[in-house]
């Protein structure tokens, strides 16, 4: 009896070690408190996310988005902010992280599912190709310019500036030029 009763207590206490020192988290829980910290030899990239253009187009927005939920009043669903570089980080995987972290809604499509073989981005914050009009969709630009190639193969540098921002005429409207189209 005092055999069964002392290895009771010792199963209590083990699970009481183990309850105490294990911090249980949720999926979102884990991606707030695992970001990268910014140490100052940390190399860093910054990353926005638009929809200013949207506000210009509001009558073509398809009209179940048509709230400061979906559109924000100003159009910034990411203000410019600081992530850490990681070795061999591509657009595609700040946006990721920061969509994670931020808690944005996202959906893409995996390089291996296209014929352009790099993800592609369908919405973010439930914005999609054609939400706003047949031209309207996703675009990026790093450091100002709007590479000729997808996300997932754009090969990050220290202190590059990445903007997501959505355009509703192909990118005429964002500075971009799409196939001959723009400026």
């Amino acid at each position: 009896m005092k055999k069964d009763i002392l290895a009771l207590c010792a199963i209590a206490l083990l699970i009481a070690v183990i309850v105490n020192g294990t911090e249980i988290q949720s999926v979102d829980e884990y991606y707030l408190t695992h970001i990268d910290d910014i140490k100052p030899d940390s190399e860093t990239v910054t990353i926005s996310i638009r929809c200013d253009t949207i506000l210009d187009n509001y009558g073509d927005l398809d009209k179940e988005l048509k709230s400061e939920k979906y559109v924000p009043s100003d159009g910034i669903i990411l203000p410019e902010t600081e992530y850490v570089l990681r070795p061999g980080d591509t657009v595609f995987d700040v946006l990721d992280r920061a969509v994670r972290y931020n808690k944005i809604q996202m959906e893409y499509e995996g390089a291996d599912k296209n014929s352009y073989g790099s993800v592609y981005v369908e919405g973010i914050h439930w914005l999609y190709e054609f939400s706003c009009g047949p031209l309207s969709g996703w675009m990026y630009k790093v450091d100002g310019d709007y590479p000729n190639y997808g996300c997932s193969k754009y090969e990050l540098k220290d202190g590059q500036k990445i903007e997501w921002v959505y355009t509703c005429d192909l990118g005429k409207d964002v500075g971009g030029v799409w196939q001959g189209r723009g400026n």
